[in-house]
């Protein structure tokens, strides 16, 4: 499927920016920064009056200090802006329930289990979701070694994670040799 055109009339109302920052912090931890803004580009009238045109409706930061296992040893976030004053930035810190989570151990069902729905924030939770692989690029290279060659190396992570990198696929032959796979044959019967 190609890119649909883009209308030449078209006119932006909204943009959301996500932003994801991963700092070493030394001693093995990381700190995770995740920020939403979402801005509209019209005068926007909230229970708190109106919000300027290019003022955020939305700014939420989401912090998590994680090891290099992908554990999470601390979480917590900041609501910023928000259309309900008081109210959306009354949910105590309900991502501290993030604490013990693993990224990489089916992150993102726990995480709707802890601060889904009802028990924390609709943008926070969906800001969450994109952490998994955002650590893992931070970490590629430096904490996980994404070329497998050193003796006794484990098949490097990426390998059979999406299309291009498939163990039987071109990209896998010509850059990871030693964990390229020959293509499965199917023979039909007589």
């Amino acid at each position: 499927m190609t890119l649909p055109q883009a209308a030449a009339a078209r006119q932006l109302k909204h943009r959301r920016q996500i932003d994801v920052q991963v700092f070493a912090r030394g001693h093995g931890l990381w700190e995770v920064d995740a920020l939403l803004v979402d801005v509209r580009t019209r005068d926007a009238q909230l229970v708190d009056g109106w919000r300027p045109a290019g003022s955020p409706i939305h700014e939420m930061l989401l912090r998590l200090v994680v090891n290099e296992r992908f554990d999470i040893v601390e979480a917590g976030s900041e609501t910023r802006w928000m259309p309900y004053p008081g109210y959306c930035n009354d949910h105590g810190d309900a991502y501290e329930r993030l604490v013990g989570l693993n990224l990489l151990q089916n992150f993102r069902q726990a995480l709707r289990q802890r601060v889904g729905g009802a028990l924390g924030c609709t943008h926070i939770t969906e800001l969450a979701q994109v952490l998994p692989t955002a650590v893992v690029q931070a970490f590629a290279g430096e904490v996980i070694d994404t070329r497998g060659h050193a003796d006794g190396a484990s098949q490097p992570f990426q390998i059979d994670r999406c299309h291009a990198l498939k163990s039987e696929g071109e990209v896998v032959r010509l850059h990871y040799p030693r964990w390229h796979r020959a293509a499965a044959t199917t023979s039909l019967p007589d």
